[in-house]
């Protein structure tokens, strides 16, 4: 019977979460060759090969996607026996801060998942734009923050990579010789920011038709046709549309979903366990769920 070794499942979530050897290799400390070593030893444990990799891109076979679900299992229960046993179970008030379009995923099973395993943490949790919550953690008013983080900046570990893209409806038509209608986010916004510096760089004329304050109101007003706007490729939920070329709209580029640390917090055994629950469960943990829209009674959502 195999047996799986922590560090080797760590590795390979790190590869998964990240899709890259390197960017694996930058958030776990370590050599990207060590990297392709413990890859290699956990596909020679578990018999299958586990990770397609060429000089482009890493993606995972399907047993590497059940893998996926079995790391995430064995890797929680050992930190949970490790604190257990240890004596040293995390207590106290955790302030957490979650971007709010993270709201559609299923980082709420996250929380459940951290509850369980740590009964003695209670919470203070912050649901807002990234922007603000960025300015929160600077001022010391958050422990653990959740969320997107600005082309270019390196700070924060990286949970997922992910494209950002123009939404809108099936019926949407777009005559780009007039300002452009968007429904943002208020300053500061990270995807405003984008989606401004992009239509600038294509010398395209635009205009704030909505302004929201919650992603909510930012779905239902492009659903509406009030305008366009710009989600994480992952985090579209199934009331909008992803434009494609035919809409003639510029590229927006990737956006980094990460996980900071307030500096005065990050050693607390509380912070060090939901990095942990966070890390472990897997980029799909932050794709939205995808509602099927109908009319009439009836209708239930599907994940």
């Amino acid at each position: 019977m195999s047996t799986y070794d922590p560090q080797l499942l760590a590795t390979f979530l790190a590869v998964e979460q990240t899709g890259s050897f390197t960017r694996a290799a930058a958030r776990l400390g370590i050599q990207q060759p060590t990297v392709s070593q413990h890859i290699r030893r956990l596909e020679q444990q578990a018999g299958r090969t586990l990770v397609l990799r060429d000089t482009h891109s890493v993606s995972l076979t399907a047993d590497g996607e059940a893998m996926t679900g079995f790391a995430r299992n064995i890797l929680a229960a050992h930190e949970a026996a490790a604190a257990y046993f240890s004596g040293s179970r995390p207590r106290g008030r955790l302030r957490i801060g979650f971007a709010d379009d993270l709201a559609l995923t299923r980082l709420p099973q996250i929380l459940r998942d951290f509850r369980r395993d740590n009964p003695l943490v209670d919470f203070d949790l912050t649901v807002d734009q990234s922007g603000l919550l960025h300015q929160r953690l600077e001022s010391d008013k958050l422990d653990v923050f959740i969320g997107k983080r600005p082309s270019g900046e390196g700070r924060g570990r990286l949970v997922k990579r992910d494209r950002l893209v123009w939404v809108g409806t099936p019926s949407t038509r777009l005559d780009l010789t007039r300002p452009l209608p968007l429904v943002v986010y208020p300053a500061p916004s990270i995807s405003r920011t984008e989606i401004r510096r992009a239509l600038t760089r294509a010398r395209l004329p635009f205009r704030s038709a909505c302004v929201c304050h919650g992603v909510n109101g930012l779905i239902a007003a492009v659903a509406a046709g009030v305008g366009v706007s710009a989600l994480a490729a992952s985090l579209v939920p199934a009331q909008l549309s992803t434009l494609g070329p035919g809409h003639r709209l510029p590229e927006l580029g990737t956006i980094d979903l990460v996980l900071l640390t307030n500096p005065r917090a990050d050693q607390r055994p509380a912070v060090r366990a939901l990095i942990s629950t966070v890390l472990a469960s897997g980029s799909r943990s932050l794709t939205a769920y995808r509602v099927e829209i109908a009319e009439g009674p009836g209708v239930r959502p599907h994940p």
